[in-house]
C-alpha cells in the first residue's frame, strides 16, 4: 500500500475501471483516475481535501504512477 504522509492510498480488489486510487485520511477521501500506463493522474471526486492538499497528493501520485499502475494490474489483471 502507499502512503502519502498520513494518508493511505487504497485500490480496492473488487473494484471497476479505469484504474483509479481512493486517497483517504484525516476525514477525507478523493479518486484520482490513474490514466496508466502514461497518466498523468486526475481528480474525480473530492469529499474534504484542500486545493493545496489535492496538489500535494496529486504530484505525490504522479510521482509514483508506475508503481500504482502496477499494483492495480495485479489485482486486476488489465489496467
Amino acid at each position: 500500500m502507499l502512503r502519502i504522509g498520513g494518508l493511505r492510498v487504497v485500490i480496492y480488489p473488487n473494484d471497476h475501471r479505469p484504474a483509479h486510487v481512493h486517497v483517504m485520511g484525516n476525514g477525507c477521501e478523493a479518486v484520482f483516475k490513474l490514466n496508466c500506463p502514461h497518466g498523468p493522474p486526475q481528480l474525480r471526486e473530492n469529499f474534504g481535501f484542500t486545493q493545496g492538499e489535492l496538489g500535494r497528493i496529486h504530484a505525490a501520485l504522479a510521482s509514483q504512477l508506475a508503481l500504482s499502475c502496477a499494483e492495480w494490474s495485479r489485482i486486476h489483471g488489465y489496467t
